[in-house]
């Protein structure tokens, strides 16, 4: 076994494979791949009448567009050189992927929430793309260059400092660590960003499936069923939802004991098609009804497909765990959440649907909440940049060598302005990819819909 200053070292010597400094030198390759191309080749086994949607969702803003190009930014963090110092990744770690949700306990925690490309790698992936995130919000909200480099430098500096105190940890102390909303409040010095989180918080709490039932069902044919709102929510017909009875089955039989007795409390009421997200939008998802002790006690939870990870491609075989390498996308994103989150929804489990498509399930809405990047002031901005910084670090402390990671980030300044170099000159790229976009709507090669 390896002596804590034989993995710092080893930390060190990564310095070696791609220095500090490297970071921050990045130019898109010339042989870099059609952005326009990655997005429709991703797109190739959605639903094709729900593209126009995504384009046009992705259309919105530079921001938006980040959001959904996530295959198109993987694509250029594997034409550089990396660390080598593994972790498990969220694989899309922009800052509106990081938010509040309930733990089993009804605490309401801060922490990544999303995991559709969870997979392994380096850990400087995850850094950049957040880094690089904070750089085009910033932009967006009309910051100067300097704060927008400023607010990029913060989260890399936040992970750094969580990462150094994480390295000095036990190993249940590291696994038990979480950030818990009601820590966060004495943070917050100013009465306006104090007033601004208690009301986000009051919000997320909000957000359960009673509330859902209210926003999303009606009363027909005296039974209470999910609305029609195409394209956006499409209930499903009788034949349809028998599929769906299977594919919720088989789910069913992926949760731990106590949660299946717990599920086969409520029965099936109904189904629908949802459109969810940016850069999900095309994939199949379903969210189901269920009912409890009476018609006043629902639990809605969502299906929805899990495919290849944008980063399965360009990371090496040797770097998947064997487990993960049994290529079950719906499993992939559940071990991968429940390696990252400090506690996870306790309906989280996997399926296969129809033509062998691969999903996972949860709660469709359980307190979950997250930042309003145009609502956001800078110095909101930068304290939310920080905790981003230090929760990702928490998040790859538990699956990564944090002690390697510690060493070869050093207690110099070195990585932290080389990341966050990188992220201005990625947030240039953003924009210049948005415009392609954007230019192709108005061209007519790509059809967007917007407003939905």
């Amino acid at each position: 076994m390896t002596t804590p200053d034989e993995r710092r070292r080893r930390g060190r010597a990564a310095r070696e494979r791609v220095s500090r400094s490297e970071h921050g030198r990045w130019i898109a390759a010339a042989d870099r791949p059609d952005p326009l191309g990655v997005l429709e080749r991703q797109a190739s086994d959605r639903v094709t009448r729900l593209l126009p949607i995504r384009y046009g969702r992705m259309a919105d803003s530079a921001f938006a567009f980040l959001r959904g190009a996530a295959a198109v930014m993987a694509a250029d963090l594997a034409a550089v050189p990396d660390t080598g110092l593994t972790v498990q990744l969220c694989g899309d770690a922009h800052l509106l992927n990081f938010g509040v949700y309930a733990s089993p306990e009804r605490a309401l925690l801060f922490d990544v929430n999303d995991f559709d490309e969870t997979y392994p790698g380096p850990f400087e992936w995850d850094l950049k793309r957040l880094a690089a995130s904070i750089a085009v919000a910033a932009r967006s909200i009309g910051l100067d260059e300097e704060r927008v480099r400023l607010g990029a430098r913060i989260a890399v500096t936040g992970y750094a400092t969580a990462m150094h105190r994480l390295a000095g940890m036990g190993e249940l102390d590291v696994w038990y660590a979480r950030v818990d909303t009601a820590d966060l409040l004495p943070l917050l010095r100013k009465h306006g960003q104090r007033k601004r989180f208690e009301a986000g918080l009051a919000h997320a709490r909000r957000r359960t499936s009673l509330q859902a039932f209210g926003k999303l069902t009606e009363e027909r044919d005296g039974q209470r069923r999910i609305i029609s709102a195409p394209p956006l929510i499409e209930p499903l017909k009788e034949n349809e939802l028998q599929g769906v009875g299977k594919v919720y089955s088989d789910y069913r039989a992926t949760l731990a004991e106590d949660r299946r007795v717990l599920l086969d409390r409520y029965r099936f009421v109904d189904a629908a098609t949802k459109v969810v997200g940016v850069g999900s939008v095309g994939t199949r998802c379903f969210i189901l009804l269920l009912e409890g002790r009476d018609g006043r006690d629902p639990l809605f939870l969502q299906i929805k497909e899990a495919g290849r990870s944008v980063l399965e491609d360009h990371l090496p075989p040797a770097r998947v765990d064997a487990e993960v390498a049994a290529h079950h996308g719906g499993r992939r994103v559940v071990t991968g959440q429940h390696l990252m989150q400090a506690s996870s929804d306790i309906f989280l489990g996997w399926t296969t649907g129809p033509a062998g498509r691969h999903f996972y399930g949860r709660q469709l809405r359980d307190m979950k909440g997250s930042v309003e990047v145009a609502e956001m002031r800078p110095s909101g901005l930068r304290a939310y940049a920080d905790l981003c910084g230090r929760t990702l670090a928490r998040a790859h402390a538990r699956t990564g060598d944090r002690l390697a990671i510690a060493g070869y980030l050093g207690r110099a300044d070195t990585f932290a302005d080389a990341v966050a170099e990188f992220a201005v000159r990625y947030a240039d790229r953003t924009q210049e990819d948005h415009r392609e976009l954007t230019t192709a709507i108005e061209d007519g090669r790509i059809k967007a819909t917007t407003g939905v």
